[in-house]
């Protein structure tokens, strides 16, 4: 049987705006309907931040709470992942809606330069953010910017401070951080199986190279994100029409690689999380 690929959909982010691409959702029901499409075209993994309605990224725990509320409602059973980054906060702000009890967030596990500024994770709220992670049973998707952060990652699961099996996804082509480079990301991997042999990856490319990252991923038996928050366009000339338009792209790229979209069950089941409700 082919293998299952489970498809992440990040569905906003906090720096696309509508002058970039009209597509991309800002309002909460712009993004509950944004990522039901995307769902029904094989996606079964959201990726959430949340904006006020002019679009500035907010980390309000409301507009999370009604995003959710709206997912569950018309994306039966998908995983819903929440961000904790820090373009929506400060300091603990960041993790105000963990409380709602997500299925995920996101754990960046050390500081790294971005375009024009230092993405902040300091040890302590490092530690914070994946506590609380622990007291809601979120389960965290660990963001490695740099290689510094799988071992972070596994330091911190073997101390039973992250809930494991561990979920890594390995991020490339931010300006400043990790370049795409292939033999780099096979590094990762490698080490990533190293360390923690019952460790889940997903590959995430920044721009142009979202689908040179989902090629490989599908390669190398790992999983796919994409979606608005990462790129904007598919190509220099086009702009992309939907959420759904791109994850419908990982699916037409699965059976180049003997893959599947991983059904929401699948999904769940190969990141040891409850069944859904």
């Amino acid at each position: 049987m082919t293998a299952p690929c489970i498809i992440t959909v990040a569905i906003t982010g906090s720096l696309p705006t509508k002058a970039d691409n009209p597509a991309v959702p800002i309002t909460i029901a712009e993004q509950v309907e944004s990522t039901q499409e995307a769902f029904e075209a094989g996606a079964t993994l959201a990726h959430c931040h949340v904006r006020k309605d002019d679009g500035t990224p907010t980390s309000d725990p409301e507009r999370f709470a009604r995003l959710m509320e709206g997912l569950r409602k018309h994306c039966p059973g998908m995983i819903v992942q929440l961000s904790t980054g820090g373009r929506s906060g400060a300091g603990r702000e960041r993790g105000g809606m963990l409380p709602l009890k997500p299925d995920m967030a996101s754990l960046a596990t050390g500081s790294v330069n971005f375009p024009t500024r230092v993405y902040d994770n300091s040890p302590d709220l490092v530690g914070w953010l994946a506590e609380d992670m622990l007291t809601y049973d979120a389960k965290p998707e660990v963001e490695a910017f740099d290689l510094s952060m799988i071992f972070k990652a596994v330091e911190m699961a073997s101390a039973d401070q992250i809930r494991g099996p561990l979920h890594v996804q390995f991020v490339m082509g931010v300006k400043n951080a990790m370049p795409v480079d292939r033999s780099t990301f096979e590094f990762y991997v490698s080490t990533l199986k190293r360390l923690a042999p019952d460790a889940t990856w997903t590959g995430a490319g920044i721009g142009k190279d979202q689908i040179t990252l989902n090629h490989w991923s599908l390669e190398l038996g790992g999983h796919c994100r994409t979606g608005l928050e990462d790129n904007v366009r598919l190509d220099r000339r086009t702009l992309a029409p939907s959420n759904a338009a791109l994850v419908q792209r990982v699916v037409d790229l699965c059976e180049q690689y003997d893959r599947r979209p991983a059904s929401v069950a699948e999904a769940r089941s190969l990141l040891s999380l409850p069944a859904a409700a």
